[in-house]
Parts: C-alpha cells; sequence; structure tokens
C-alpha cells in the first residue's frame, strides 16, 4: 500500500521535536444509499454498518416526506427529492476521508429511481439498484404522490422504453460505471420490463450485474429475502471495491440467488 509523509513538531518539555506521521496515500470509497418511497434510512443502516467493514464509509439518510418530515408526504415532489439525494451526496464526499472519485450509489425502488438521476448530476464509480421503479417525464413539478393516481401508470411499466424517451434510463445509458440490478422474482410493484428497461439502459456500463431474489416481494417482506438482498449488495461492493484497489477489471454477471436481519422495506415504488 502507498503511503504518504506528513513532517510535524512534537511539543515537549518547552521544546518541539521532530515527527513524521505517516498515513495511507488513498482515500476510502464512500456509499450513499437512497430508500424507497414510504421508507426511511432505518433499511439501510444494517447494510451500511456491513459496508463500513469494507473500509468504506456509508451515507444513511431520510428523505423529506419522511421519517420527522413525513408530514410533507403529501407536497413533495421528485425535484425535491433528487435535491435531496445531491445534498446527501455532496455531505458524503465532503468527509475528509471520502475518496470523490470512489463513490457507489445504491438506491431500491424509488430510491433506484433517484439514484439513476443522480449520475447524470453526480460522479458515481458504482450504481446499485434493486427493483428500481420508473416514472413517466411529465408532472416532474407534482407532488410525488399524485403521480400513482395516473391509470396509465401500471401499463407504461409494462411497455419498452427507450433510454432517449424517459430521464432515469438516459441517465443509465451515459453511465460508464459499474452496475448492480437485483430484481425481486415476485414484485407486483414494478415489473420484469422494467428491470429490462434498465438492463438494456445499461449496455454501455463499464460490467453489469444481475440477480434475481427467488420468491421475494417488491418490499422484502421475508426474512430470508432480506439476508439475500443483503449477502449481494455486500458480496458486489466487496468485489467491486477490492479490484479497484486492484486495479483489476471487472467480470459481468447474471444469476439467480437464493435466500442467504433488517427491517423490511416498503412496498411502494
Amino acid at each position: 500500500m502507498s503511503t504518504r509523509d506528513h513532517h510535524v513538531d512534537i511539543a515537549v518539555a518547552g521544546q518541539h521535536i521532530a515527527g513524521t506521521l505517516v498515513s495511507p496515500a488513498t482515500s476510502i470509497p464512500g456509499v450513499l444509499f437512497v430508500h424507497g418511497w414510504g421508507g426511511s434510512q432505518q433499511q439501510y443502516v444494517a447494510r451500511a454498518r456491513e459496508i463500513a467493514a469494507l473500509g468504506c464509509i456509508g451515507l444513511t439518510f431520510d428523505l423529506r416526506g419522511h421519517a420527522r418530515t413525513d408530514s410533507q408526504q403529501e407536497t413533495v415532489s421528485r425535484q425535491d427529492n433528487l435535491e435531496d439525494v445531491f445534498a446527501a451526496y455532496d455531505e458524503l464526499v465532503s468527509h475528509p476521508n471520502v475518496d470523490a472519485d470512489s463513490v457507489a450509489v445504491v438506491g431500491s425502488s424509488y430510491g433506484g429511481y433517484l439514484a439513476a438521476l443522480l449520475t447524470e448530476h453526480r460522479p458515481a464509480r458504482w450504481l446499485a439498484l434493486r427493483v428500481p421503479a420508473l416514472y413517466k417525464d411529465t408532472g416532474w413539478e407534482l407532488p410525488k404522490k399524485q403521480l400513482h393516481k395516473d391509470p396509465d401508470l401500471p401499463a407504461y411499466r409494462r411497455r419498452h422504453v427507450r433510454p432517449q424517451d424517459n430521464r432515469a434510463l438516459k441517465a443509465c445509458a451515459a453511465f460508464r460505471g459499474d452496475v448492480l440490478i437485483v430484481e425481486s422474482e415476485n414484485d407486483d410493484t414494478v415489473p420484469h420490463r422494467v428491470i429490462e428497461n434498465y438492463r438494456e439502459a445499461c449496455k454501455h456500463a463499464h460490467s453489469l450485474t444481475y440477480r434475481i431474489i427467488e420468491g421475494a416481494d417488491h418490499g422484502l417482506s421475508m426474512e430470508p429475502a432480506q439476508r439475500a438482498y443483503t449477502s449481494i449488495l455486500v458480496n458486489w461492493l466487496t468485489e467491486m471495491v477490492l479490484g479497484a484497489r486492484q486495479q483489476a477489471p471487472v467480470a459481468q454477471g447474471s444469476a439467480r440467488a437464493g435466500a442467504a436481519p433488517v427491517e423490511a422495506e416498503p412496498h411502494r415504488g
């Protein structure tokens, strides 16, 4: 491991003696966790602790309209929540030990949608999307909760959508880092067509890893599904971080994951 030296003067008995402080030359990767609609940061705190064991600094946070600001849920818009993600990202990379060139963004459902949008405005090296939701670009300034009143939304999520026709997919098409996409086998909120749209949009990524959690619903209501997702995420980030440290290429992958405790995630996308 490369190091850097910093010369210091150490005060002792009215005098100063010379010293050299030796520290790692590289900073630490940062990981930003974005929860889904109706959830909170608590769903990612346990996972953030596991990620910290890899030598990463993680940040979880509550989107406006959730937790202590849940009174705003009727009025908060996608723009408001995207600004929340911007602010959280900026807070993470402002940490003196975080390597701004080695940031992972992890999002679930609505949080995955926002995480994809973030990459259009902030640099990220890794992007992990669990059951990422998809919305029409129209009505951007409307309260997010109103979007589900659109009778065409379920049908929209079952259509093939090109990257040039959707902001989140367009951001994924421009992303050149490593991507993880995780699907729930029995998801009644984000259908398989949405996952396919995201996978197709990420075709220019440095690597794309795709996993299906067998028997899982959208919100990971069963503990085995929660453990499976945690295992997938931690293993993938371990591979990414260690690969980056060794500067070795990361292979593409696609497989099905079986059951591998954290709080169950919400069922609303």
